[in-house]
């Protein structure tokens, strides 16, 4: 405010120097001696702007409550605008996911708010949130797990039973599990096309080690192998009262919300054995110089460092001042040397990372041109040894504290943001004027505890060196700087689709799944005394799969021979299995069914409506329950689905599968069935709603279905 009231009396100062008093034009005077003009007085320089010391951060009153079932309560008042604001932080992470279900946690806090309660789905929730301008969400992350929501004032009860529900009753329906497997497999194909982020992840993954929970990644196969009942497990084992504290803020009185929120929770009283600590980080990676190759890049992307600290550290505030000075933005010694005078960085910057409860990762990140990526890494190195042999001078010092000071004006200059961070510091342990302890320890770091810091913890011949860039273009190879090369390995393990886990219980609710569905469809009889049958269907693909239109005819004779007619305006395809082998023909003449093509039909034929309903009856077939409406369908070839049904009347309801793209990448496929009809006692869907990776891909009209009409194995043979 101080500053602004300056400003604005400066520039009033200005604008009266420059306006006449009495703005009429002077009446004309004869000539006379011209006198020189006098000189206006000088404005003043915003060096001259003096602004007082920053105070202390000030705490905002909040009431701490124990609830009958020993979840913490934090309420604090804030009239300011007609809103309510809350936060459920839960003591888990991706830290306790199991080796080979690393995105269990992910997944499990993706899904805890898209998929749904057991009252209304994902979508009824949407929609039921956007009419009242509210909000719910979730999360999980390295070491908390949170479920966040806001409101306005009115509608604070509404959106508070919703926020509970997502809580206490999240329901993992299994589209929206399949729709966060295929965005997580997305991003695992796409993570080698940025070489900043090539950087990140390879520098924390090698400084951590990869065979700890702090350097896993997820793989394809690790999220494949995750199913409906794991994430019900994981949410079972750390989401419960006791491990839970819950913050609200916002327009409301204390008393009022303390005994809303008690009775609303009432029911909420699932008790679980204390969370165990967070795995420790062990083990010192070896130092070294590491390759990435990416031959496309013209510039080389760079990390150097080794493990940081913690906040509780008691040089850590030092150790900030220290790194701002090497590497804190433009006043920095790295940017003055490496960027500006030696003009070959990019970017460049140093921190000293902290973590609440294990050691963050001291960082000199930055991109360099390829050409003088020896020579910025070997002036890195100069200025880390100079910092940790010399004092800094004054200047440096005074510039750091303030930046560092300066920033925790923007980090608590809300009561909302302050309350947060207080929550943080409860949950970690720390002390209530951690705050407080922390910037009167910046404030008095001197230059002796800046050389004391660097010395005692920067230790160059323990550093990582990660380089990722394109060899060929160094002007110098990097082992000039005295080390050993190792090359990474940036191959993404290809995709391999698992079963998910069986045993007896599992199998058996499978078979009584199964088989109240076939009940449902016209008997278990019925169905198997089907010989063949022709299923005529109009395919509208949506826009953006290409809006195409076409005309499929599917021909089945059980248990194993198929054809299959697609006729669009790029022609006719014709496509001939007989369990064995087969061919595809087009305009341009027919060859031998192999690759790709043979892979779709053969996953067609496997997952043909009249062949899932009878699985049970099928050698080499696994049906198995993954959920209380849902069976996971497998057989010894690879092939796996999962078919949901309907909880009212007992019928196939979804079919989810996993398909590849042209471009060889992981999808998940989700059929949707609708409109059945009875066709010669068998109940088939006449619609079916096609949605691949989570967006509407083709809706399919099933225009003809005809059961036992005497398909002859020879006539579906013949090719066209």
């Amino acid at each position: 405010m101080k500053t602004r009231l300056a400003i604005l009396a400066l520039a009033a100062a200005l604008a009266a120097a420059q306006t006449p008093v009495n703005p009429q034009p002077a009446p004309a005077k004869p000539p006379a001696a011209q006198r020189p003009a006098a000189r206006p007085a000088s404005a003043p320089s915003y060096k001259d702007l003096r602004y007082p010391p920053l105070g202390a951060v000030e705490i905002p009153k909040v009431e701490t409550f124990t609830l009958a079932n020993g979840m913490k309560l934090y309420l604090m008042e804030d009239h300011e605008l007609p809103v309510v604001n809350g936060l459920a932080l839960v003591r888990t992470g991706n830290l306790f996911d199991p080796p080979d279900h690393v995105g269990l946690a992910l997944i499990t806090g993706m899904t805890m708010r898209t998929g749904g309660t057991r009252a209304r789905t994902g979508e009824q929730l949407d929609e039921q949130l956007e009419n009242i301008a509210a909000g719910v969400e979730s999360g999980i992350g390295e070491t908390s797990g949170s479920v966040s929501f806001s409101a306005l004032k009115e509608n604070t009860d509404e959106v508070l039973g919703v926020f509970k529900d997502v809580l206490t009753a999240p329901e993992f329906r299994q589209d929206k599990i399949n729709l966060a497997k295929t965005q997580i497999r997305s991003g695992i194909a796409r993570r080698n096309d940025d070489p900043g982020g090539i950087r990140q992840r390879e520098f924390t993954n090698i400084v951590y080690g990869k065979d700890t929970p702090y350097g896993w990644q997820e793989e394809y196969a690790t999220i494949d192998r995750i199913s409906r009942a794991d994430l019900q497990d994981f949410y079972r084992r750390y989401f419960f009262p006791k491990n839970t504290l819950l913050a609200v803020w916002g327009d409301f009185d204390t008393a009022a919300m303390k005994a809303a929120v008690e009775k609303l929770f009432a029911d909420w009283s699932v008790e679980q054995p204390p969370v165990p600590a967070f795995p420790k980080v062990a083990g010192t990676p070896p130092r070294g110089m590491y390759l990435a190759v990416k031959k496309e890049v013209t510039q080389t992307f760079f990390a150097i460092g080794h493990l940081g600290g913690d906040y509780r550290d008691k040089d850590y505030p030092a150790l900030v001042i220290m790194a701002d000075i090497l590497g804190g933005g433009f006043h920095s010694r790295l940017f003055r040397r490496v960027r500006t005078k030696m003009g070959d960085a990019y970017d460049i910057s140093a921190d000293w990372g902290g973590n609440y409860d294990h050691p963050g990762l001291f960082e000199i990140a930055g991109s360099t041109k390829s050409l003088s990526t020896v020579a910025a890494l070997q002036a890195i190195r100069e200025e880390v040894e100079r910092i940790r042999t010399t004092e800094v001078t004054e200047a440096e010092l005074n510039t750091a504290k303030e930046s560092a000071l300066n920033g925790l004006v923007f980090a608590f200059d809300t009561r909302a943001k302050t309350l947060q961070r207080m929550l943080t510091y409860e949950y970690f342990g720390y002390p209530k004027d951690f705050l407080q302890q922390y910037q009167k320890a910046l404030a008095a770091v001197t230059r002796a505890d800046v050389l004391r810091v660097a010395k005692q913890h920067l230790h160059p011949d323990a550093f990582v060196t990660l380089a990722v860039g394109n060899p060929a273009d160094f002007g110098q190879q990097l082992d000039a700087l005295g080390s050993a090369v190792i090359p990474i390995d940036l191959t993404i393990p290809p995709p391999k689709q698992e079963a998910a886990k069986e045993d007896a219980a599992t199998l058996e609710k499978g078979k009584q799944l199964l088989a109240r569905a076939q009940q449902a469809a016209g008997g278990v009889e019925r169905l198997a005394a089907v010989k063949d049958t022709t299923q005529v269907a109009e395919w509208q693909f949506d826009a953006a799969a290409g809006g195409l239109q076409l005309k499929k005819t599917d021909r089945w004779i059980a248990p194993e021979i198929l054809r299959q007619e697609s006729v669009s305006a790029a022609g006719r395809i014709t496509a001939f299995f007989d369990g064995k082998s087969g061919w595809i023909a087009s305009a341009g003449g027919s060859m031998l069914l192999a690759g790709a093509p043979l892979k779709q039909v053969q996953g067609d034929l496997f997952r043909l409506y009249l062949r899932m309903l009878l699985s049970d009856r099928i050698a080499g077939r696994a049906v198995n329950a993954t959920g209380d409406a849902t069976v996971e369908i497998g057989d010894a070839t690879g092939q796996i689905a999962q078919l949901e049904f309907d909880a009212a009347t007992g019928l196939p309801r979804k079919l989810l599968y996993e398909a590849v793209t042209g471009g060889g990448q992981p999808v998940s496929v989700e059929e949707e069935y609708a409109d059945f009809r009875a066709v010669g006692g068998v109940k088939v869907p006449f619609k079916i709603t096609v949605t691949q990776g989570g967006r509407k891909y083709a809706a399919v009209a099933v225009t003809d279905f005809q059961i036992d009409t005497g398909l002859k194995p020879q006539d579906l043979g013949r090719r066209p």
